[in-house]
């Protein structure tokens, strides 16, 4: 091969297409590495497809990717260098979507908070979302804290993961969600939801909206056609027709024949907890059901008796550390007491200064991890507090009108006897926690652990468990525990921080195993979460993992999920169980919950979190329709919280479970189903035929690119590699960055510790640079037909013959930026070459004989041929494009004017009215009266007339001015490079 294959071949490789093709798609896909569903291509290709869309809702059913959707088009993105993109996920979701981004498709990320913001403002950033080398990934309450520095931005992309939660951003008490959409403003966006559509129609409307607010015209005009309307089936055909442009939805039943899923199987395990556990419950609980309390701060006073509870619920273990620095703040409160003769409180301001704020006194983050993301989704307590005194009324609870904060701000002081009993109580709970040693919750895991891995077995699965727990404490005495009972060098652990002297080993270990190998990122955190996954996945058998593993790990190869802790959120839930029953899981998952019997709340808690949300059986868990019909699990945790702050005795519990299923059951309700097929869900048959296309064309390009790759890496690493005879495969010895195994295939790759050579490799792009800059000159090229080992028909013809070719590149500036290989060639006989077959001659062999001398013939109309044939394929695509956003500025114009003509109509209305009450009236001045109030809703009627043709003046000169800006995106620049001439002879 010669460098002029080098050249042609780099060139295909780096070409820039049009977004919504799969030939411009592969580019990304090639660098993924994941198992590709056709259903993912169709759902990405549909999100890119037109340089004018403003952006697209993905609605696949649950389970079937919209992250791996979603990270193609992001992937492509970043491949035509638009990196100014922003990721909108549930705080819980951060980590895991930094993970994915960066294991599946190489795209670096920073997650950005509170305390990272202000780490870089003062390192000099001023404005931390400006991040050009890194995508920037943020939950729904910081972006919503943050909104004038997100505004400040011209992002190229912004993705809304769970985008359900902005549905009701129409209306005006959705205050959060007004200030996402405000501050991503023109930006493309692409909306992540398994339920664009749950409750009511306008839900569509507020997520398309969104996306863009030229799809529909407002609010009201909205309601009156698709809302208000007589004829339902002529109503959904027009809806369906306005969303067809902007929304996409599989479902799991038309890809069966491409994925498939396994169930989940729940075990319960009763346990009792022994009188001292229920006395030390009890009497916490009791503790946190004051209403005045001078050991916990009043600003966060909700948010730290719930996860006070959970600790409580966790283990006495956990609950007792976090007591003891109960009990250390309020000797720190003692110490700092005013010393003046006649002062005899401790004012409560002071207080708040010096300890509200202080969490190592309060909830240690060491040990329950997940409290900086639930205070991140966390509404401030002088807003949500009155949730206590709802609870058991007969209304639903609401949280959005402010309410009176606890009782403590408003004293002026706090009686020091006051803080002397408290601290009594808390070193009396303190010891008690401490004396108790043995857990009947731990005490039932050994015999439930054996009964589910029996199950697993019996189901085919490998001996493998993943424990769950909220407290690093837990997570200790659990791994003693099991380690006395007969599982010693059997257990891993993974934490927020793994620093514990068996996770530092197996990293060591790790380490050395991989040593100079790619998998070896750099970067501790993620590595040591990587040995501790595979150190699991090879080794142990048993996983105990705080919410630290729930979050971006993948462990698809166990098929037992064990929640020591259950979690209030069932989000939180799902996506512990998600690790393990995930694409990929080749058993039913059997899942394993503790239930104490002495507890009714628990109990009640269990039975909403199984039966309403389905979490713990079937096929999919949780249903997207379920979990999507919650704005938040936060939500659902505080409501749970409530119940127990404040309920005393068995019948008010019952009463407010009661409450809060009736409440659920309104949510999760399933009244729109058949609106929702109607309006989102394609033909089986459709779905089908565009899947088998896509899948077909997909695998082609693929292989295609990756022959033009290895080609390429074959002819410019020759003497420097060897490569396999058998798979793409080769060993590199060149530069010490670079050298080792590399293989074309991720998967084979990992099985080997082979580096995943791709387009987007450093060495790769290295080649590809190095041919695409290298000057060449004209010259005689001798193709070998011979030495190429198959038969190429279209080629036979032309053996014995020489001629001259030409390799051109075309660049089009239009709506996209695309470029074209123009390949013309002719015989010395003067026969013209179809592009086709100088593409087919360039595959063969060749020897560079000697330079061209003289001048070279001129093959500019055959080039002029090939030029005017991509001008027009970009014209016509262009067109489609253009018609499409012009029907849709139509129907938004015609929606606006509907809705002024509305008024009028009701005007007439009024004006019928009152013509036939002024004909009843009895006497002549009453017949006066209604004669003066039909003149003056003429008059008014006259106004609103003037200003509808006013109004509709303003609303074609916007619609004028829209397809004005549209019709300047669509002129045309197009430019002809030459890349090489060459003179050919074929033997």
């Amino acid at each position: 091969m010669t460098p002029y294959h080098s050249q042609y071949w780099a060139h295909l490789l780096t070409l820039k297409g049009a977004g919504g093709t799969i030939e411009n798609l592969t580019r990304s896909i090639s660098n993924a590495r994941v198992d590709l569903n056709p259903h993912q291509i169709d759902a990405a290709l549909f999100a890119l497809r037109s340089p004018l869309s403003k952006g697209a809702i993905l609605a696949d059913e649950v389970g079937l990717g919209k992250t791996i959707e979603a990270g193609i088009v992001l992937s492509q993105r970043w491949a035509e260098r638009k990196r100014r993109i922003l990721l909108i996920v549930p705080a819980t979701l951060r980590k895991q979507w930094q993970q994915e981004l960066d294991e599946k498709f190489y795209l670096p990320s920073l997650v950005l908070d509170g305390a990272m913001f202000n780490r870089l403002r003062k390192q000099g950033e001023t404005n931390p979302f400006m991040q050009d080398d890194k995508i920037v990934i943020c939950s729904y309450h910081f972006i919503s804290a943050k909104a004038p520095s997100v505004q400040g931005v011209p992002w190229d992309l912004v993705v809304i993961d769970e985008a359900h939660r902005l549905r009701n951003v129409f209306k005006p008490q959705s205050k959060m969600a007004r200030r996402i959409a405000d501050s991503i403003g023109p930006a493309h966006k692409l909306l992540l939801t398994a339920t664009p559509l749950q409750n009511s129609l306008m839900e569509l409307y507020g997520l398309v909206s969104i996306i863009d607010e030229h799809v529909f015209g407002d609010a009201a005009s909205f309601r009156d056609q698709f809302v208000r309307t007589g004829s339902e089936a002529e109503r959904n055909s027009q809806l369906r027709n306005r969303l067809n442009p902007v929304c996409i939805r599989t479902l799991r039943k038309q890809v069966v024949e491409y994925v498939s899923y396994t169930k989940r199987i729940p075990i319960t395990q009763d346990f009792t907890p022994s009188d001292d556990e229920h006395q030390l419950y009890e009497s916490v609980s009791a503790f946190l059901q004051r209403e005045n309390l001078v050991s916990l701060p009043a600003s966060q006073r909700h948010l730290i008796t719930l996860v006070l509870r959970k600790l409580l619920a966790s283990s006495t273990f956990a609950i007792a550390g976090t007591l003891q620095g109960l009990v250390g703040r309020l000797r720190a409160m003692q110490k700092d007491l005013p010393k003046q003769q006649n002062q005899t409180a401790l004012v409560i301001e002071a207080v708040e200064e010096n300890y509200a704020d202080d969490d190592s006194l309060l909830i240690d983050e060491s040990d329950f991890e997940s409290i900086c993301e639930l205070q991140d989704e966390w509404e401030p307590d002088e807003e949500t507090d009155g949730v206590a005194e709802q609870v058991t009324s007969a209304e639903p609870v609401t949280t959005t009108q402010p309410q009176k904060t606890p009782a403590n701000t408003e004293q002026d002081y706090i009686d020091p006897k006051l803080l002397e009993e408290e601290l009594q109580e808390l070193l009396g709970f303190s010891k008690l926690a401490s004396r108790i040693t043995i857990n009947a919750k731990g005490e039932a895991l050994i015999p439930a652990l054996e009964i589910a891995l029996r199950r697993a077995a019996e189901l085919g699965a490998e001996r493998k468990a993943v424990i769950f727990t909220e407290s690093r404490r837990t997570q200790t005495y659990l791994f003693d525990l099991l380690s006395k009972k007969g599982y010693e060098g059997e257990l891993v652990l993974m934490n927020g921080s793994n620093a514990d002297p068996l996770s530092k080993q197996v990293y060591e270990d790790w380490l050395k195993r991989h040593a100079g190998q790619e998998c070896v990122s750099g970067s501790k955190a993620v590595d040591i979460k990587a040995a501790i996954v595979e150190e699991f996945k090879d080794r142990a058998s048993i996983l105990i993992a705080t919410e630290a593993a729930a979050e971006g790990v993948n462990l698809q190869f166990c098929s037992l999920v064990v929640n020591f802790d259950l979690p209030w959120n069932p989000q939180r839930i799902e996506q512990r169980i998600g690790r393990c029953h995930r694409y990929g899981q080749k058993h039913d998952v059997v899942v394993v919950n503790f239930l104490n019997r002495r507890n009714q709340a628990d109990e009640r808690v269990f039975e909403i979190l199984s039966e309403k949300f389905t979490l713990f059986d079937g096929v999919f868990g949780a249903s997207d329709q379920v979990l999507g019909a919650l704005e938040s699990g936060v939500d659902i945790e505080r409501r749970i919280a409530a119940v127990y702050q404040t309920c005393r005795n068995p019948a008010q519990i019952a009463a407010a479970f009661d409450q809060l299923q009736s409440d659920l059951d309104a949510q999760i309700q399933v009244r729109m189903d058949d609106t929702r097929q109607v309006l989102l869900e394609n033909f089986d048959e459709e779905v089908a035929a565009r899947l088998k296309v896509h899948r077909d064309k997909t695998l082609e390009s693929l292989g295609e690119r990756e022959r033009w790759l290895l080609n390429l890496t074959r002819s410019e690493l020759n003497g420097d590699a060897t490569f396999d005879p058998n798979e793409p495969r080769f060993k590199y010895q060149g530069k010490v960055a670079h050298s080792g195994y590399y293989h074309f295939d991720w998967r084979k790759a990992n099985e080997n510790g082979d580096a995943f050579y791709r387009q987007g490799h450093p060495l790769a792009t290295a080649i590809i640079e190095s041919a695409i800059q290298r000057k060449l000159d004209s010259a005689t090229l001798n193709f070998n037909y011979s030495a190429y080992g198959s038969v190429v028909s279209v080629l036979e013809p032309l053996l014995g013959q020489s001629g001259w070719l030409e390799l051109s590149k075309l660049t089009i500036n239009s709506l996209d930026v695309e470029e074209f290989l123009l390949l013309t060639g002719v015989t010395d006989d003067g026969t013209v070459l179809d592009a086709d077959v100088c593409g087919k001659l360039l595959s063969i062999p060749a020897t560079v004989e000697d330079s061209v001398a003289g001048s070279l013939p001129d093959l500019s109309a055959s080039r002029d041929t090939e030029m005017t044939k991509r001008v027009r394929e970009v014209e016509q695509r262009n067109m489609k494009h253009f018609d499409e956003e012009v029907l849709k500025l139509d129907h938004w114009s015609d929606d606006l004017k509907q809705g002024l003509e509305r008024e009028i109509k009701e005007l007439d209305k009024e004006i019928r009215e009152a013509r036939k009450v002024a004909a009843l009236a009895a006497s002549l001045a009453e017949k006066l009266e209604a004669q003066k109030q039909i003149k003056s809703l003429e008059s008014n009627r006259k106004e609103k007339r003037k200003r509808l043709y006013e109004a509709q003046d303003e609303i074609d000169n916007r619609r004028d001015e829209l397809i004005g800006q549209i019709e300047v995106q669509l002129g045309q620049q197009k430019s002809v490079s030459n890349l090489f001439t060459i003179r050919w002879a074929l033997n």
